[in-house]
């Protein structure tokens, strides 16, 4: 999903992966490597004994491995139901080295595409059928009923990010919360066949979270932006649906801030302006 890190980080990391692969009796299927953000992750196609998989490896300072982000798949596994597609996880390791920590996920193969392959922003169209829609919005209702005492979307960072970011008067408190994926944006699902991927940060988010997520990174692209709205209005044009918007504009306008998703800086704050009713001034670079 992302460009292949600095040399020595794609060094560590290839090796890394070459050990978990080792450990959990697979072997490399190809050349093909899916990096995360700035080469913390590395997946690649394998195979086992039990058929094909996906060999997915985590990196983290030795002092922060572990905790939530990590317990995320496991507990996935454990606890989503059938309505909510995701791939299967088959084993997980976990060592720590001189200077970083890793965790190896071996799951089921996808052989569905993601539909972004450059990160989470939509910029083309997808053809998506109504099957899909289906599956995606049952999948969400799902999900939000799932208990669990895991946090996506802290109300400590509203109250301090909302005001600062948005740049408006704004009341804080979440009307509502339900269960969600945390992260559910176009790089994270797959077409033809839905499959939701990448299960790290789910947990207890503002009500609508996962559809005002996936709205907001289709705002380059009208047409879907508004398909979006229209398959998932029950979620979204409600008063719960407007703040989880809100919520997501102030994350990805931090984001602009910091130098990343710059191309979706005026289209958000043209969102803002129609919740909100009110433009705030860019912030000063």
């Amino acid at each position: 999903m992302y460009s292949e890190p600095e040399p020595d980080v794609a060094e560590r990391m290839r090796a890394m992966h070459a050990v978990a692969a080792g450990t959990l009796h697979a072997q490399p299927a190809g050349s093909r490597e899916v990096w995360g953000w700035r080469g913390r992750t590395l997946s690649r196609p394998v195979v086992t004994a039990d058929g094909e998989g996906w060999l997915r490896l985590v990196s983290a300072p030795a002092g922060k491995a572990g905790g939530k982000l990590w317990e995320g798949p496991q507990e996935a596994e454990r606890l989503m139901p059938p309505a909510v597609p995701r791939p299967r996880l088959r084993a997980r390791r976990t060592w720590t080295g001189a200077a970083h920590g890793y965790l190896a996920e071996l799951y089921d193969r996808v052989t569905s595409s993601t539909i972004t392959t450059h990160g989470p922003v939509l910029r083309t169209a997808p053809d998506l059928d109504e099957t899909w829609w289906e599956r995606l919005s049952v999948a969400l209702d799902a999900m939000a009923t799932v208990p669990s005492d895991r946090v996506a979307v802290r109300q400590e960072y509203l109250d301090r990010a909302m005001p600062e970011f948005l740049g408006i008067p704004v009341d804080t408190t979440v009307p509502a919360w339900a269960t969600a994926h945390g992260d559910l944006h176009w790089a994270n699902l797959t077409s033809p066949t839905l499959t939701v991927l990448d299960w790290e940060g789910w947990g207890i988010a503002p009500a609508g979270y996962d559809a005002a997520l996936l709205h907001t990174y289709s705002l380059l692209v009208p047409e879907t932006a508004a398909q979006v709205r229209r398959r998932l209005d029950h979620l979204l044009d409600t008063p719960a649906g407007r703040f989880a918007e809100l919520v997501v504009i102030t994350e990805l306008l931090q984001t602009t801030a910091r130098g990343d998703n710059l191309d979706l800086e005026d289209a958000l704050r043209d969102r803002l302006s129609k919740i909100a009713g009110a433009r705030p001034a860019p912030e000063p670079r």
